[in-house]
């Protein structure tokens, strides 16, 4: 039986746009996991400055990093202080759904 190298059957079975496309989605799809404190440090912020864009102490900015439950609308400012935008999802067997005004 002969091997065939992965990059060969794309070129062989997808154009060049099909090829990029399904990069894309592979790309979007990518899970990202990381506690509250890395995220902080990749996005490149202190929690000084967290803490001022949030209007919240450096220390409660602290306490709440090392938390293990987070109240959904005080992770929302936090987030929002990072420059993102909170999103909760349930997740069902093979179903994803994104759950509205929580």
């Amino acid at each position: 039986m002969k091997l065939h190298k992965w990059k060969d059957v794309m070129r062989s079975r997808f154009s060049e746009e099909e090829r990029a496309e399904i990069k894309a989605r592979a790309t979007a799809e990518l899970l990202l996991e990381m506690n509250l404190p890395e995220l902080r440090k990749a996005i490149g912020k202190t929690q000084l400055e967290i803490a001022e864009a949030a209007e919240m102490a450096q220390a409660n900015i602290s306490e709440f990093e090392r938390r293990e439950d987070h109240t959904l609308s005080v992770l929302r400012r936090y987030v929002a202080a990072l420059g993102g935008e909170l999103e909760v999802t349930a997740i069902f067997r093979d179903q994803r759904v994104r759950l509205k005004g929580v």
